[in-house]
């Protein structure tokens, strides 16, 4: 039984940081490339980091470029998303993805005052 389950999420402050988990059971995780997408409230949801199954490659969305970094272990079967330099933008709920198949439960980011 696949399964992605994130953790990490909360409340942060603008201009902090947060780190987000996301572990992976139940597939071959080394064997593939791995996804954050946000949903914000109201609007669709939105790829904002892969990384490869080595990990050897990783691309952003343009609005998270510079601020947030993915990163994977894949001897813990686990991918990662450091957020830094957090903005209002940024609240949403973010889901762990597989190879563009399997999907994580998501957790809320709120960044606030």
């Amino acid at each position: 039984q696949v399964q992605l389950v994130e953790s990490g999420g909360g409340l942060v402050q603008p201009g902090g940081s947060l780190r987000l988990s996301c572990a992976a059971s139940g597939f071959t995780f080394s064997s593939h490339t791995m996804n954050w997408y946000r949903q914000a409230p109201g609007k669709g949801r939105e790829l904002v980091a892969s990384i490869t199954s080595a990990g050897g490659i990783t691309t952003y969305a343009d609005s998270v470029k510079g601020r947030f970094t993915v990163s994977r272990d894949n001897a813990k079967n686990t991918v990662y998303l450091e957020l830094n330099n957090a903005k209002s933008v940024d609240t949403g709920v973010y889901y762990c993805n597989a190879g563009f198949r399997y999907w994580g439960q998501g957790t809320q980011v709120t960044v606030s005052s």
